[in-house]
């Protein structure tokens, strides 16, 4: 019986904090930011990744509160922890640019998390690692193209643009002209204004 009983406050915890994280993004939508970052801190403190999730964007953005880039990594940080593909991404950027402690521990944690995130397809996370890993102390080219060409076939126009840079230069893939030609063509379709100029010259 006890069981039963942990196990209905248990699903009343969840249900409330569900309706509190859809309230808050209703509220959010009709432009009543502060009623929106109260439900999603009251369902965020009962441990519903959603919320921390929407809260940590509230104190990032200053939505509904005072803008707060440590309050707003904290609450990334509960929500990834939570396997919250968005947060992990949102966090690992937080850690990148502001997070505590040493810089080679805060870009291991950070690789870890964008290779998470970007694992469970977001796109931002894609992109942000192929960037990463072209542009590092020890670039890692092969990796790099491999990401943007999951951010470019998720349909982002920049990382498009990128592969056929990748492609023009013989960046971590042979040399091909055609297929930068391609990769632009794309991109700029899609409205890259760098792939028109590239494609111009």
């Amino acid at each position: 019986l006890e069981e039963a009983a942990f196990q209905l406050q248990q699903i009343f915890r969840i249900d409330i904090s569900i309706a509190l994280n859809i309230l808050g993004i209703e509220s959010m939508r009709a432009g009543h930011c502060r009623a929106a970052f109260t439900c999603f801190k009251l369902a965020a403190d009962r441990g519903y990744s959603k919320a921390q999730f929407n809260v940590g964007l509230c104190y990032e953005h200053g939505r509904g509160t005072e803008k707060d880039l440590e309050k707003a990594g904290f609450y990334y940080c509960q929500a990834a922890s939570s396997h919250h593909p968005m947060a992990q991404y949102r966090y690992a950027r937080y850690l990148l640019q502001h997070g505590p402690g040493s810089s080679g521990d805060r870009q291991h944690q950070a690789v870890a998390l964008l290779e998470r995130a970007a694992g469970a397809g977001i796109t931002e996370a894609q992109a942000y690692l192929g960037v990463f890993y072209m542009r590092g102390l020890q670039s890692q080219e092969k990796r790099g193209v491999k990401y943007l060409l999951q951010a470019a076939n998720s349909g982002d126009a920049q990382s498009r643009y990128h592969v056929g840079l990748c492609y023009e230069q013989g960046l971590g893939v042979q040399q091909n002209v055609a297929e930068a030609l391609r990769h632009y063509r794309q991109s700029a379709a899609a409205g890259n204004g760098q792939a028109r100029e590239r494609l111009r010259a």
